[in-house]
């Protein structure tokens, strides 16, 4: 059956233990006896019924460097994750305290930097980064708030502890398919669904909107909210369209908004709505093209200006980026303990920095056995896995640290957890996940109970994105205990 020949092959896999597939971990029991009496043709017609669901949904996303076709369904895996509640509980408080030290750290970035007067971040980071935006420095947000909608990229090693591997503070996306995958998963496995007492994630609109109007300018009550898109050629245009739609605000591109004044409106049929707080999915060099790009088509004229004034809100904040740098992700920890007095609940993953000389001279001559990223490319771009590589991929990677050192970092090849996912041949194979929990940051910070579990679904890839390859798994965090190991 599904599992007979699986196999753990000296990983740490989410299902199982050490050794071969008949002996499931706890939290997993209930998972093993449904899936395992499967016959092929109800797994076939299961998984059939998942994929006419995401097709009928238009659950899509895009790849850019596909001249095939740019649209695809999002490639979905039946057999969920289980997180127990005491794993969850430690993942949720080091997530909880991450975001309220990044807060912090951008706070100060834009006022006193008392971080950089102390010596615990050169000031040099902060102001290469390419994210960073000095002429908003001494701008007060409401409540002090920059990042608002934070999605953290969480990692397994072989011991099976959670790794932060990176940060996303600027548009994080991905929170439309946890949703998505859970409506499919809920009609197509009802029963045990619902024995599994599963902790909801359909209430993450509401909260985004309460998140939102949380730092509406002025105090504002009943604001005004829309979703501004970069528009269909988007990426994550799907996820732009559902969160407005679930939200029951309006989804705007920028020529349906106009800055007149130092406040910005909506054109709609009955005239202009001003509006409060923008959710906005595209980045700071697109939205005002008299303050950042001059060629920008996406944009509002003019909404900086009333940013500035404080009539609107934006989630998340202009200049939030030097957040996710890669390299300042490096001092989160530093961060933590400086801001918040305490040790970090979950730790980074062993980070070196090629500005430093000693860590370049390190890159330069182990970079066949390690992780190489530029320091704001995302998607699995701007990276080589060393062992992976190609000799004239890694040639070419030591002329660009040479060339720009403060732009890259590397990281050792961490063996990311395995998690079983049906495979073409009809049986379950180990792949390699990682986890994106949802973080938002308002009146208090809430996190998704679970989040998006992306997987590698070649055999033997590390990279989980979408764009090279990847699929998703629903990702089920329990209420209560049922059995943990």
């Amino acid at each position: 059956m599904l599992f007979d020949s699986y196999k753990t092959d000296g990983f740490f896999d989410e299902m199982f233990g050490n050794g071969g597939g008949d002996a499931p971990r706890d939290h997993y029991g209930q998972i093993w006896d449904r899936f395992s009496v499967m016959n092929d043709e109800e797994l076939q017609g299961k998984k059939g019924a998942l994929d006419r669901s995401f097709l009928v949904n238009g659950i899509t996303f895009t790849v850019y460097s596909d001249n095939a076709g740019t649209e695809r369904i999002f490639p979905f895996d039946p057999i969920p994750r289980i997180i127990p509640p005491s794993e969850w509980e430690t993942v949720e408080t080091g997530l909880i305290q991450r975001i309220t030290a990044l807060n912090l750290f951008l706070y100060d970035v834009y006022h006193e930097a008392k971080i950089v007067k102390d010596g615990i971040v050169p000031m040099d980071i902060i102001e290469s980064a390419e994210h960073y935006r000095p002429e908003f420095k001494g701008l007060n947000l409401p409540n002090d708030v920059y990042i608002h909608i934070c999605g953290t990229d969480l990692v397994r090693d072989d011991k099976g502890d959670y790794l932060v591997l990176e940060d996303n503070g600027r548009c994080p996306s991905g929170v439309s398919y946890v949703l998505e995958n859970r409506a499919a998963m809920k009609r197509t496995f009802p029963r045990l669904y619902g024995n599994m007492n599963v902790r909801p994630v359909d209430d993450y609109p509401l909260q985004l909107l309460q998140t939102m109007r949380y730092v509406a300018p002025h105090g504002k009550t009943d604001p005004v909210c829309v979703v501004l898109t970069p528009g269909v050629y988007n990426s994550a245009y799907f996820e732009h369209t559902f969160l407005a739609r679930q939200m029951g605000i309006e989804l705007v591109e920028g020529r349906d908004l106009v800055a007149v004044d130092g406040h910005v409106y909506m054109r709609t049929t009955k005239g202009l709505v001003h509006v409060d707080v923008i959710y906005r999915r595209l980045d700071d060099d697109f939205l005002d093209p008299t303050v950042f790009r001059k060629d920008s088509m996406l944009g509002v004229p003019g909404i900086v200006e009333a940013y500035r004034r404080g009539n609107v809100a934006l989630c998340n904040a202009i200049g939030a980026g030097v957040a996710d740098d890669k390299v300042t992700y490096a001092y989160v920890p530093d961060m933590i303990r400086y801001y918040l007095d305490q040790d970090p609940i979950l730790n980074n993953v062993p980070t070196y920095l090629a500005w430093r000389e000693e860590d370049r001279k390190y890159i330069l001559e182990n970079m066949e056995s390690l992780v190489v990223k530029a320091a704001n490319e995302s998607g699995g771009y701007g990276m080589i896995i060393g062992p992976k590589a190609t000799k004239e991929e890694i040639a070419t990677f030591r002329e660009r640290v040479k060339a720009t050192p403060r732009n890259y970092i590397a990281q050792p090849v961490v063996s990311l957890s395995r998690h079983p996912t049906v495979c073409e041949n009809g049986k379950a194979e180990g792949r390699h996940v990682d986890l994106r929990p949802f973080v938002l940051y308002g009146d208090r910070v809430r996190v998704l109970p679970g989040g998006l579990t992306r997987v590698a679904l070649r055999k033997g890839s590390l990279v989980v994105n979408s764009s090279q390859g990847g699929g998703s798994k629903d990702t089920w965090v329990l209420r209560s205990s049922l059995g943990e190991s």
